[in-house]
C-alpha cells in the first residue's frame, strides 16, 4: 500500500512528494475509508533513518530513490467541446522522486515495565 505523503519546495516551483510504502493493511478504526485521516507521525533519526509512530506501534524505514520519477497531475477545466472534441488539459503539479519503505513488522511501544517482586 503506497500514499503519496509530504510536501516540499522543488526546483522550478514544483513541489517534491515522497511515497510511503507499507506492508500489510492499514485499517480504520471507524467505519469508513482513510482518507483525510491522520495515519501517524513520521521522524528521522540523526543518521537519516525514517521512523513512522501509528498509535502504539513503530515502524523503521528506508529511504529509497526510485527508479523512474513520478509526476502528479490534476486535470484541469474540460474547456467548451470544438471540431475535434472536448480539450482537458493536465497541470503536473508535483514529482515523486524518493519512497520511504517500510517493510518490517510493526513493533509495540512499551514505556513502562513493572518489575516483579
Amino acid at each position: 500500500e503506497a500514499a503519496p505523503l509530504a510536501r516540499s519546495g522543488g526546483a522550478g516551483g514544483l513541489a517534491r512528494w515522497v511515497l510511503v510504502e507499507l506492508q500489510g493493511e492499514v485499517e480504520p478504526r471507524q467505519s469508513g475509508g482513510l482518507a483525510g485521516s491522520l495515519l501517524g507521525d513520521l521522524h528521522y533519526t540523526r543518521e537519516g533513518v525514517p521512523v513512522l509512530v501509528v498509535g502504539h506501534h513503530i515502524l523503521y524505514g528506508k529511504v529509497v530513490q526510485l527508479e523512474k520519477p513520478f509526476a502528479v497531475l490534476v486535470k484541469r477545466g474540460a474547456s467548451e467541446p470544438g471540431p475535434a472534441g472536448p480539450h482537458a488539459g493536465y497541470a503536473v503539479t508535483a514529482l515523486i522522486k524518493t519512497k520511504l519503505l517500510f517493510k518490517t513488522r510493526p513493533k509495540p511501544i512499551i514505556t513502562n515495565v513493572p518489575k516483579k517482586v
